[in-house]
């Protein structure tokens, strides 16, 4: 049976760490995002941790319940990190774009650790936040409940989706990546047209397009059907 995790305010009556460090569930979180970083997801154990914060491993399970506990929270941090600064301007879809840019934005900016987190469903405080923002904008906007359900539901899985997947590229070792990307201009432009007519005629635009993310415009395309829904459900109200 796990441990019972220590309420935060005994956690900080603890003695400072070996170096004089005063730990927190925020800076553990810190580190472990920077080891992912620098070390990837198996880099990341909790006696590595403990060593990289100066303190006995067994000290990590007063603040999360094992390893999966923080994972969890890595990733309410990443969205956490997201919805920093943000408050909604009050039109819906500038405002949902911008969610879902942040959102697809902070994973990326944290390749290893989103690719450890974009499948987890933390319960955690930043996530239940980001639902809540998203689920008014779109009840204020004027959806009917069941289709603001469906909205939402398409667009956490759609950000989450291409965050997973921009994030697992950068993932990749460098050279791996760079082989990736160059495939495009080694191996797509110079296919022969009799043969591969259509991507010989798109070779000169998939080559820069093709090595960026996709999210913001398949967000755009998304956002078009949600205002195309809107106006239907408007009208269907309208006396």
């Amino acid at each position: 049976m796990p441990k019972p995790v220590v309420p935060e305010e005994k956690r900080r009556r603890r003695r400072p760490t070996r170096s004089g460090t005063v730990l927190s569930e925020a800076l553990i979180v810190e580190t472990a995002l920077r080891m992912l970083r620098e070390h990837g997801s198996t880099g990341l154990t909790a006696r590595r941790l403990g060593l990289a914060l100066d303190a006995d491993p067994s000290t990590l399970y007063r603040y999360f319940r094992g390893m999966d506990d923080l994972t969890l929270a890595i990733g309410d941090a990443l969205i956490g990190q997201a919805l920093e600064g943000w408050a909604p301007a009050g039109e819906w879809r500038r405002d949902l774009r911008e969610v879902g840019l942040r959102i697809h934005a902070a994973y990326v900016a944290h390749p290893q650790a989103a690719v450890l987190t974009t499948s987890r469903v933390t319960g955690r405080a930043n996530e239940l936040a980001a639902d809540e923002a998203v689920l008014d904008i779109l009840r204020t906007a004027g959806l009917p409940l069941p289709d603001t359900v469906r909205v939402y539901h398409a667009f956490i899985d759609q950000t989450l989706a291409f965050a997973a997947l921009d994030a697992a590229s950068l993932a990749l070792p460098s050279a791996a990546l760079r082989a990736d990307e160059n495939q495009w201009r080694s191996t797509y432009a110079h296919l022969p047209d009799d043969r591969y007519p259509r991507i010989a005629e798109a070779a000169p635009l998939l080559a820069p397009r093709m090595v960026t993310s996709a999210y913001p415009t398949a967000l755009d395309m998304f956002l078009d059907s949600v205002e195309k829904q809107l106006r239907a459900d408007l009208s269907s109200q309208a006396p």
